[in-house]
């Protein structure tokens, strides 16, 4: 029987690291068979030739169906992220930027966070815009045919286009250039999204002509229908798309087993309700696990994560990875039993018992076991000398390891289901703890390839919206209708577009603005909006880049390095590396409590200047004379305008008109207004030699990170309420605008009108309090906080690089001073995040629930809530009926990722992160006195019934200085 044009047949094949799978599916409605024909082969060196041989497969298992009866063909490809992965010098573009950012942003220029590596490949030259939309007049190297073009906040530049004209102009002079506007590649975040742009500029030559292979691949096989490209969100890139933004390819593989999954699902239960899943899709050497939502799309990672260690902020799924699959090494050692993470991988075929090799692995243990799914896996009887109890540690061994990680993803208590994909499935039990149902569908192997084929088309509204009078559930679903407006316009069927990510963003410090996140998506109509074209493009002579030997090499560092490491210190003065820089950073953010923003930004213009030669010089306050003035201060506004409005001379301007206004020749010394978060390093920068030359004091004047001005150490000991001991002092916006304030009828008034003002100049600004005499410093300061924070940092990078991360509370605790002073809160996952914003804060509540874990000491009983307001404030511990708070502001409490051991600021809390929460105590700057409770206990947040109980003792931090003096 011949099939007719009129069914809906489209084939989908995605590309692995080990195989290449492809099907054909008739997406018919009521269609009696779904998946027609399946195929998993070998994935070719030259991967275009594998997708061609997987398509001829699966036609020829159909002969009925004639290459003009399919509508679509869709590829899931990893050319694209392979160039990058293999640093391929003869496939990547040195790329020019031009960065539209007036005078924000030049400390942290572009490929400030690449590894050297990768810069001696792409890095190209460098251009500042001052405004408007001049490029500085330099003339691009001739050599240079690939550009990318970044702005401050393009993503909601709807109306003046910045980047876009940019790009014309560079068009018209300079022909052929190939150009990528950052507003087309990712969100919000400047950094982490011109870094997107390069990588994507990068690979611009080589994605047209893969595309273009792609196209003559398919008129080969006497394809007439489009050809598309899987995204990394689970919808259609056309191949124009691709071509322009190949970036968005990155991660298809894990997206389209979870569609692939959903749509199995459905296919074996049309009626059942759509449900949050785990979908456990087991490969030859890892198993990757991602939330799929009852959307049918997949749970997208945190906003920010890296590839080729650079940072990045586009759409990716969230997946975990272990190292099971099913060539992982099974080993004995007396009675215990383990199961990889190393594997004997694509040799399977040739190292497995089952297949005639002499390596034990899991999949001869699956295939010994007798399970029903590997009946016809191998050889029986090649393993059938196996123990019995081996046979079973090894399947407890999988199980445990499963069932650890199904729970890490799981986003509650309750019980979920699984659905297995991938040819690594037989390894899996038909039970596990926390699942209520372990699913294998049909056709369950091939299940990343008919994901591939059901692909859908997307609408995404990332914007700034104003709020103010306006109930921000009708805001939402005017910015919703936009979403689902995009998809239609991009080919999507109208009745079948809904909304599959719906997020409101309070903006800290910022009233009246939230940013709203919309993502909808529909099946694509077959209309030409996406890519009908099968004309080839001209190929691009792809040319050798070679690498640009910059005199530097990226540094791994080793444990042995680490335990190794002396600071440079001399004469009592503290010389900062790279590695303390970075170290400090780690330290300050784990300080910050959730809040005081992320320092990653501060920190790699702090290393920049290192690296150019500049030195930066942390003293301790005795090395001053008592009457010596130290300069105090640091960012005010929003972390999130942070993000994007990357720091400019806001806080050296604003330090330098005090000193002119004050009649101030010369500070001795800086120190920070705050050690948590940014401002725990902004003053590093400005103490630079490059800048200031001034040396930073070891210590801070919060010891944490607190949300207001007022509520810092020299307010604690002024005599009066009116803030004498801050003022004068002044906000600078970077831009021309400078603003003082001598005088205040309370210290609140200072810090609620300077940033009314603050609001007004950008929400960001540099600000500068008054300078204080080293004598008073010895009262008000709490010392040795950048020590602090540098060993906290060591502490998390060694554990890291020594597999310790499970006993990363315990370790921090040592480096905290010892359980006299700090202690493991709780350890738990993230069940529940509420925000909203109040008064431009953004306040909430964290809820964590305690789950299993393998390290006995770290297991917990019950939940604890979390309120937070920028920083977080309490932790009350619910468990057997009874609720106690067990840590209060001013004791820290501090938010990890349980995974890596890194701090997570309040913005960055989500469903399902497995967390560690750590309590540390309060210097006595704090607790020593009525007015330091005052200022800093529950009362100043709203909540008088709550009395400050002690954590424990304060433990001063150990110097530095002090110990590592030559």
């Amino acid at each position: 029987m011949t099939i007719t044009p009129a069914r809906v047949l489209r084939i989908g094949i995605d590309c692995g690291g080990t195989n290449t799978d492809a099907v054909i599916v008739d997406l018919t409605p009521g269609a009696p068979e779904v998946v027609l024909a399946a195929t998993k082969s070998p994935t070719t060196p030259e991967v275009t030739h594998g997708i061609q041989s997987a398509t001829s497969t699966v036609l020829r298992m159909r002969p009925e169906i004639h290459p003009s009866h399919i509508q679509a063909l869709s590829i899931g490809t990893t050319h694209f992220v392979n160039a990058l992965i293999q640093r391929s010098e003869d496939r990547l573009e040195r790329v020019a930027v031009i960065r539209l950012c007036g005078p924000f942003s030049r400390p942290t220029p572009p490929f400030t966070g690449f590894p050297y590596e990768l810069r001696e490949i792409l890095q190209g030259p460098l251009f500042f815009v001052n405004g408007g939309l001049q490029i500085d007049g330099s003339e691009i190297t001739q050599n240079i045919r690939a550009v990318a073009i970044s702005g401050v906040y393009a993503p909601i530049d709807f109306n003046l286009k910045q980047e876009e004209a940019v790009a014309t102009i560079v068009h018209r002079l300079v022909p052929g250039v190939y150009t990528t506007c950052s507003k087309t590649v990712a969100n919000i975040g400047m950094l982490e999204r011109e870094n997107a742009t390069i990588l994507n500029t990068s690979l611009l030559p080589f994605a047209q002509n893969i595309v273009n292979g792609f196209r003559t691949a398919a008129q080969e096989l006497g394809l007439s229908c489009p050809v598309f490209v899987n995204g990394n969100d689970g919808t259609l890139l056309g191949l124009d798309q691709a071509s322009s933004l190949p970036i968005k390819t990155f991660s298809s593989g894990p997206t389209n087993s979870m569609r692939g999954a959903s749509f199995l699902a459905s296919l074996a239960d049309p009626d059942a309700k759509r449900e949050t899943a785990l979908v456990v899709d087991i490969g030859g050497t890892t198993t990757e696990i991602g939330v799929l939502l009852p959307s049918g799309f997949p749970r997208q990672a945190a906003s920010h994560h890296e590839l080729c260690g650079v940072k990045l902020n586009f759409a990716m799924p969230h997946v975990t990875s272990i190292g099971l699959g099913g060539g992982s090494l099974v080993r004995q050692t007396g009675f215990k039993v383990t199961v990889g993470p190393d594997s004997v991988g694509y040799k399977i075929l040739e190292e497995a018992l089952v297949f005639g090799g002499q390596t034990l692995t899991a999949t001869d243990v699956a295939v010994r076991a007798g399970s029903a799914e590997s009946a016809n896996v191998g050889d029986a009887v090649a393993v059938a000398h196996l123990e019995p109890m081996l046979i079973e540690a090894a399947q407890a061994r999988i199980k445990t390891m499963l069932e650890l990680s199904i729970d890490s993803m799981k986003t509650s208590a309750a019980d979920i289901p699984v659905y297995l994909v991938g040819g690594g499935a037989i390894l899996a039990p038909k039970h596990l703890r926390g699942v209520s149902k372990v699913h294998r569908f049909p056709h369950y192997q091939c299940a990343n390839a008919v994901g591939a084929a059901i692909a859908q088309v997307a609408g995404v509204v990332d914007s700034v919206e104003e709020t103010n009078g306006r109930p921000l559930a009708e805001i939402r679903l005017e910015v919703e209708a936009r979403a689902v407006a995009r998809a239609v316009q991009a080919g999507a069927l109208a009745d079948t577009v809904k909304v599959i990510e719906s997020e409101v963003i309070p903006i800290a410090y910022v009233a009246g603005r939230c940013r709203f996140y919309v993502k909808a998506a529909g099946e694509w109509g077959g209309s030409v909006a996406l890519d009908t074209n099968h004309a080839p493009v001209q190929a691009v002579a792809l040319r050798f880049n070679p690498r640009i030997n910059i005199g530097k090499v990226d540094v791994p560092w080793h444990p042995a390095d680490i335990l190794a490491y002396k600071p440079n210190v001399r004469a009592r003065t503290w010389e900062l590396s790279e590695i303390d820089l970075e170290w400090i950073c780690i330290g300050t953010y784990i300080l910050g409590c959730g809040g005081g923003g992320d320092p990653s930004h501060t920190f790699l213009a702090a290393r920049e200047m290192v690296r150019a030669g500049a030195t930066i010089r942390v003293v301790d306050l005795a090395a001053l004379d008592k009457n010596a003035l130290v300069g105090w201060g640091g960012g005010m506004g929003s972390p999130e305008v942070a993000s994007e409005r990357m720091i400019g001379e806001e806080y050296n301007e604003a330090t330098e008109h005090l000193q002119r206004f004050m009649g101030i020749d010369r500070l001795s010394a800086l120190a920070a207004l705050e050690i948590g978060g940014s401002n725990g390093m902004i003053n590093m920068l400005t103490g630079a030699s490059c800048n200031h030359d001034l040396p930073i004091l070891d210590g801070d004047f919060m010891g944490r990170a607190y949300p207001t001005g007022w509520q810092v150490t020299p307010n604690v000991f002024d005599k009066g309420t009116r803030g004498e001991n801050i003022l004068p002092g002044c906000i600078a916006s970077g831009d021309g605008n400078v603003m003082f304030m001598t005088h205040a009828k309370n210290d609140r008034m200072i810090d609620s009108s300077l940033r009314a003002a603050c609001v007004e100049m950008g929400t960001l600004v540099g600000h500068a309090n008054r300078p204080l005499s080293a004598e008073f410093c010895e009262t008000a300061m709490v010392k040795n906080t950048v020590s602090l924070s540098w060993r906290l940092g060591r502490t998390v990078m060694l554990a890291n690089k020594q597999a310790q991360i499970a006993n990363i509370g315990s370790l921090l605790v040592d480096a905290l001073g010892g359980s006299d002073t700090a202690r493991v809160l709780f350890a738990g996952k993230v069940v529940e995040v509420n925000r909203r914003s109040y008064k431009g804060h953004s306040v909430g509540e964290l809820v964590v629930a305690a789950v299993e874990a393998e390290d006995e000491s770290m297991v917990f009983e019950g939940v604890v809530k979390i309120p937070f307001k920028n920083e977080n404030l309490y932790c009350a511990h619910t468990a057997n009926g009874k609720t106690e708070v067990i840590a209060t502001v001013p004791d820290l409490v501090c938010v990890l990722d349980a995974g890596n051991g890194h701090a997570l600021g309040t913005p960055d809390y989500k469903y399902g992160q497995h967390v560690l929460v750590l309590g540390v105590t309060a210097a006595p700057q704090w607790t020593s006195t009525s007015r330091g409770l005052e200022l800093g206990d529950l009362r100043a947040f709203g909540f008088a019934n709550i009395p400050y109980k002690p954590l424990g003792r304060y433990v001063k931090p150990a110097s530095v200085i002090d110990e590592y003096t030559k």
